[in-house]
């Protein structure tokens, strides 16, 4: 069996690439795998990060050849032409926004007229922000790909409106045991960040989507009566000084801002160092910050918001609040520390951690691309 994987990978950052990446890994011992990932992902008007590669990201076990320009029509040309010599019986592509639609869609459209199948792996079919020709690169994407692994009831819905009857499965996010690399204990890790006491964390890279203005807002709520800090650490991409505001007006020492790309070391020393995660999204359909945190065995706190809320178990794994209600986060998270709840949701994080392994997602992905049947490069 072969299966070709289309898509961000190291070097290129972040947890798209590490999703592909671990995935890939775990097809390695069903088929044979190679890969097309990007000589150019975002352009750079389009990606308002400091860096869009990790150099220092281990590299995937399988071939890798970097041939897809996001913006270059050339490239989706070759890059069809190199998954061709491979034809493989599947290609998986990671899906998170529309417009990389166009590169995706024609780079595996001339593939599935000769039997190869299209699986997206789909993070979010409805962009948490909008642009012009998001619906009509959305489309395309779905024209062109016959099968899809959804991780969140919000998720399955959006696609079957979009895409009536379409073959699914529904999944669950595996960890990120990446992190896991026992690089730090709780003492040294909080040795080395100079965090002592009640600690909570913002992660991951901050739009407006993601509501950290609302846990800022309630911070001054949670000082009056705890003295935790809150931690955000992460690439701001949109202007970092409003919430630079609100940390200050949170009092001295209340919010520590560790801004920037955290390679995985430096996440697992967070993390390592944290009482608690929080997520105070506005919107979402899932999260991976949930399953970095899960990995290492920290709760979480989160919003009632798109799939978010599925990923966690109220008083057994975290505890779930309603969006953009200040006061609500700051009871919450009042609430985990006053009531010591730290080492009993630790306890139900490791019954759960047991169901989230990436060899379960590769059975899955295995299993659906069985049932699509394709006319070549597959048993």
């Amino acid at each position: 069996m072969r299966i070709a994987l289309l898509g961000p990978l190291a070097p290129w950052r972040g947890g798209l690439a590490q999703y592909l990446g671990l995935l890939g890994g775990a097809l390695g011992g069903r088929a044979e795998v190679r890969a097309v990932t990007f000589t150019r992902q975002y352009p750079g008007l389009l990606f308002p990060g400091r860096s869009q590669l990790d150099p220092a990201a281990e590299r995937p076990g399988f071939p890798v050849e970097p041939l897809l320009d996001s913006i270059g029509p050339a490239s989706w040309r070759r890059t069809a032409a190199h998954l061709e010599r491979f034809a493989p019986g599947a290609v998986v592509l990671k899906w998170w926004m529309p417009f990389f639609g166009p590169a995706f869609a024609s780079a595996v459209g001339p593939l599935r007229r000769r039997g190869t199948r299209v699986v997206l792996v789909c993070d979010n079919l409805v962009p948490h922000e909008r642009r012009p020709l998001d619906g009509a690169f959305t489309r395309w994407m779905l024209r062109n790909s016959d099968g899809y692994l959804v991780m969140s009831e919000s998720v399955e819905r959006d696609l079957m409106r979009l895409k009536p009857g379409a073959p699914c499965r529904r999944v669950l996010h595996p960890l990120y045991a990446q992190f896991d690399r026992g690089r730090w204990t709780r003492e040294s890790a909080r040795a080395r960040l100079g965090l002592d006491g009640e600690v909570a964390v913002f992660f991951g890279y901050v739009r407006r989507y993601k509501g950290l203005d609302t846990l800022l807002d309630a911070w001054p709520a949670v000082r009056a009566r705890r003295a935790a800090t809150l931690v955000v650490a992460g690439d701001f991409y949109e202007d970092p000084a409003p919430y630079r505001a609100r940390a200050a007006a949170a009092g001295a020492g209340a919010v520590r801002l560790m801004e920037g790309y955290l390679p995985d070391g430096d996440v697992e020393a967070l993390l390592r160092a944290a009482d608690v995660v929080v997520l105070p999204y506005r919107s979402a359909t899932q999260s991976g910050v949930t399953h970095v945190a899960y990995a290492l065995g920290v709760p979480v706190i989160t919003t009632d918001v798109g799939g978010l809320a599925e990923t966690v178990k109220p008083g057994e794994t975290g505890l779930v609040v309603p969006p953009e209600d200040p006061a609500a986060l700051a009871e919450a998270i009042v609430r985990f520390f006053a009531e010591g709840m730290g080492p009993r949701l630790r306890e139900g994080v490791r019954a759960l951690q047991r169901a989230h392994s990436w060899e379960v997602l590769a059975d899955s992905t295995v299993e659906l691309i069985d049932s699509l049947a394709p006319a070549r490069g597959w048993r």
